[in-house]
Formats: structure tokens, sequence, C-alpha cells
């Protein structure tokens, strides 16, 4: 009988059960618009305040700082677009391994503007060259900044810190994008250099099709979405009242549960790179695999091998969900941009596998044997 073994967490988690019962009850018994006066619309109105105050106390933040969104990508795009169309940016700044959501938007946007966008240069182990990164905003003085805390198919981590420190030397804006990171590491957004953050709750076990946008006091970017005055008029559109309470309850659960699941996970990782290092002859890692990287992510790169080229077909066969990139380009016929951008070997076969509370070691062995059995000699 085939096993079912999902290790593909970095494009989405399934649902945590206490989420799921959490969204029932306020869809059986929560029917009110939040901007409406009546009882009804200000029960609503209290409990999406109080998600809201919740989110906040967690990520170290005020509740005002705080914007429901529809996901990461709206998120990024907000934050973006937002502060670009006030005519206050000068120079755009990224990486180019960023996630789509940040490179295709950054490239629209600059040509829109007319606003000059350059590349941090990476290391030999896909982290950004800092020397570089000061290099650029020693040239401009109200630069946008926008690089991912966690790389969602390598793993690599930035240091928010130093990062943020550095931008506000230099009189710049910082963004990151935290879809990978928030629900698995700590935040103090008081304490952080960080103006603007994007988070999205699939990622950390909670609902699909919600997220929210971090926005540091002061800022006010141009809404993306106009419409009504939601959000504080910030974002337009009656709120996604039941995902954003499951949402909720999914980074509460996160931070909970944090330093187990973080233990946990991290053995499944060590144990899996392991076993994958003894049973393959010449397999490598992309990225920072032993350095600042994601706990959650594992990009290996195989030898040429004659079933390779349809590898994560041949897994899904033997009920096994990994993937090649990220889950946002899955049609695209180019190959990882993430994986080009850091000079991976573009003949040999690269697989993400990314793991979650709900894995364990009898699901890692059986994924190291299946691949072992498939690389083995024809």
């Amino acid at each position: 009988m085939t096993r079912s073994v999902y290790f593909d967490n970095a494009a989405t988690t399934p649902l945590h059960p206490e989420v799921v019962e959490a969204m029932l009850e306020h869809m059986r018994n929560t029917h009110g618009n939040p901007s409406s006066i009546h009882a009804s619309g200000r029960t609503a109105k209290a409990l999406l305040e109080k998600s809201r105050r919740s989110i906040a106390q967690l990520m170290g933040c005020a509740p005002s700082e705080i914007f429901f969104t529809s996901g990461g990508t709206e998120s990024d795009n907000t934050a973006l677009s937002g502060l670009i169309d006030r005519g206050e940016v000068s120079h755009l700044i990224s990486s180019p391994i960023e996630h789509h959501a940040i490179t295709h938007t950054l490239e629209y946007l600059g040509t829109r503007r007319g606003i000059p966008l350059s590349w941090v240069r990476l290391m030999h182990n896909g982290h950004i060259d800092p020397g570089h990164l000061s290099e650029l905003l020693s040239v401009s003085p109200s630069a946008l900044v926008s690089l991912m805390h966690g790389n969602n198919e390598i793993g690599n981590m930035i240091d928010l810190q130093d990062v943020g420190s550095l931008c506000r030397k230099n009189g710049a804006l910082f963004h990151t994008d935290a879809v990978q990171t928030v629900g698995y590491f700590p935040f103090n957004l008081q304490v952080l250099p960080v103006d603007l953050l994007s988070a999205s709750a699939h990622k950390f076990n909670g609902p699909k099709g919600v997220g929210f946008l971090y926005l540091k006091a002061g800022l006010q970017p141009e809404p993306f979405i106009h419409g009504g005055g939601q959000e504080r008029q910030q974002r337009g559109g009656t709120e996604n009242l039941h995902s954003i309470v499951g949402m909720t309850r999914a980074l509460e659960l996160a931070y909970a549960h944090m330093k187990e699941k973080e233990v946990h996970i991290r053995g499944l990782r060590e144990r899996l790179i392991g076993q994958l290092r003894e049973r393959i002859a010449g397999v490598y890692f992309n990225g920072d695999v032993e350095g600042h990287s994601l706990y959650t992510v594992v990009n290996v790169s195989f030898p040429l091998h004659p079933n390779g080229e349809m590898l994560l077909f041949n897994l899904d066969i033997h009920g096994i969900c990994a993937s090649g990139g990220s889950a946002c380009s899955s049609g695209s016929q180019v190959g990882s941009h993430v994986l080009q951008g850091i000079g991976a070997d573009t003949g040999r076969h690269h697989v993400r596998f990314s793991l979650g509370y709900q894995n364990t070691e009898e699901e890692v062995d059986y994924v190291v044997e299946t691949l072992s059995e498939l690389l083995s000699n024809p």
C-alpha cells in the first residue's frame, strides 16, 4: 500500500484541527459585517479587533500597526506599491532570489515610475553580500529595500537586525517578506528595525487567502485596494473575518508550541540530510544548509540519473509530495530563478523538501528509501 507523505509545507501547510474548530464556531455564530453599526455588526467588529490585538501582541507591535490582507502576495504588493506611489522613493533595492511577488512587482513599479532598481549581489552560499548592500544604500538617501527573511526555496535567512540597522543608518525604508518565518521564529517588532513585514496564514497551519501586513507607526502608504474605509482607509473591502479568526488561532498555537515544534522539525531535517548523504552518492544541498537557514527547508541537488528527469512525478507515484521550487511558479518552463540566481548546476536534479510539525521520522525514512531505490544504478 502506497503511503501518503506531505513534504511540501513551504508551499502550504495543513490546517491545524483547532483552527478548523475556531473557524467553524464563528462561521456558525458570527455573520455580521464588521462595518455595520447594529448589534450583529458590532459583535463581528469586536471579534475582528480582538484578533488584531492578539496578533499584535504576539508580533510585539501595536494593534494599529497590523492590517489584514488576503495573504503574502497582497501584503508584498501593498507594501511596495503603497510606498512607491507616494513618490518618496528614489531607488529600489532587492535581491535576485526573492519571491516573484517581490521581483515582478518591483520590476513593474520601477519601470512604470522610472525608479532605478538594483539587485544585491549574492555570495557563494546564496546569502546577500552585505558590502554590496551597503554600497548601494550609500548612494541613495531615499531607498526602499525589500529582502525576504527566509528564502522559500533554499532556506537561507537574513539577519533582520543587521539589515534593518544598515537601512536606518542610510535613511532607507526596509520591507521584509516573512511569509516563511512568521509562526516559526519569535518577533519583537518594537525592537527590530523593520518598517514593513508581510505574513500569510497558510504557511503556519492557518487558512489560505488571508494574511497581514505590519506597517510601522507613522508610515502612510497609498492604499493598494480602494473601496470602503476598512482597515483604517488602508485596504478597501469587507474583512475576511472567519479566516482572520483562523489565522489568529493558528498564530497563537504556533507561538504556544514554537520551541517544541522547532526541536521536532530540526531533528527531522537533520535525519533527512544525514540519511541522504549516507545513502545517495554525489548528493549535495543548495544554499547555506548548515548555516543561517530555515529549519523547515532542505533543497537537495541529486546527480544525473535516468529517473531524475521525472523525479517529482515518480515521488508522487510513491505518495510523496515535494516540489522543485516555489509553488507559485509551478507552471514555469524556465526553471527556478532562485537556483539560477545562486548558480546551481542546471545539469543536476533539484528537489525541495519542506517539513512540518505533523511529519515523522518514519516518513523521513520512507522518503530516503524511495529516493535510494529511484536513483540506484539502472
